[in-house]
């Protein structure tokens, strides 16, 4: 029988987040694959665990799965942690886990801590739709094209990023989005938790002045859906009725599609956009 991956969430700061079957399942089982040996021996000791550890990290992620995969194929069971966190998310363990469903191995999550969720329920902001986005790409191009993006999101946006960047990256989303509420989470769990709401344009007044210091989690308020609404509707009355038309028409929507959407667009009634069009049929049949 194949053996089992085991999604093994570890504390974010404080160690009596561990969970005992987190533990049970770390002694138990044949390996451990973690992000960084280093680090989570500190924490094994801690628990008294002796379970042997193989590096599984972003820059082996695809070679090592394999590996791996070989491993829970022969009957090995395989527990997998991250440096802090559940595993998996914004975590290269996606690649081990899309690889076992591809092999048809078996994979299961022992939920536990994780800085999304933690700050996501600290901040204020609405929880009820979130897009959780990790860290922004490093690459500009890209990077630009993902805050266009978040500008229009319009669900609360839950972030990652470090000390270092902080500043810049407080700039980038007030440039973007304009003056948003937000939280800024450090140091989760620990003795040191520090849950900061305010807008975009605050803290970044603060960081100028402040040194950023530990890991931070941001969560900034999505969209008004409201106000997106009334710009989308003013942009789409900048147009005629029958440039909208032709808009979704060279997309290949057949007429009545697309007469559709124009009314869904400008929030009137199909009878209205119809009764344009037959009036310029008719005039353009007069001329």
């Amino acid at each position: 029988m194949a053996g089992t991956l085991y999604l093994c969430a570890t504390p974010i700061g404080n160690l009596q987040d561990m969970t005992p079957r987190v533990i049970e399942t770390l002694r138990s089982v044949d390996i451990i694959a973690a992000e960084d040996t280093r680090n989570s021996i500190k924490l094994l000791n801690h628990f008294d665990i002796h379970t042997p550890m193989t590096s599984y990290h972003e820059y082996n992620k695809v070679e090592k799965a394999g590996q791996l995969a070989a491993k829970l194929a022969a009957g090995q069971d395989i527990a997998l942690i991250t440096d802090a966190g559940t595993p998996a998310i914004s975590d290269p363990g996606e690649v081990l886990v899309r690889l076992c469903h591809e092999s048809g191995l078996p994979v299961t999550s022992l939920p536990g801590p994780s800085a999304c969720i933690v700050a996501l329920t600290l901040s204020g902001l609405s929880t009820r739709r979130f897009s959780f986005e990790g860290f922004l790409p490093r690459e500009k191009k890209e990077r630009r094209a993902i805050l266009g993006e978040l500008a229009g999101e319009t669900r609360t946006m839950v972030l990652y990023e470090a000390p270092h960047h902080l500043t810049a990256t407080l700039k980038e989303l007030l440039e973007s989005m304009g003056d948003r509420q937000i939280t800024l989470c450090r140091e989760l769990t620990k003795k040191f938790e520090t849950v900061m709401p305010t807008t975009l344009s605050r803290a970044l007044s603060f960081y100028e002045r402040e040194e950023p210091r530990g890991e931070y989690v941001l969560v900034v308020a999505g969209r008004n859906p409201q106000e997106l609404r009334r710009e989308e509707i003013a942009a789409w009355e900048s147009m005629t009725i029958g440039e909208h038309m032709e808009h979704y028409e060279r997309q290949g929507m057949d007429r009545k599609t697309a007469m559709k959407q124009v009314a869904k667009d400008r929030g009137v009634g199909k009878r209205e956009i119809y009764a344009y069009l037959n009036r310029e049929d008719k005039a353009e049949e007069l001329s």
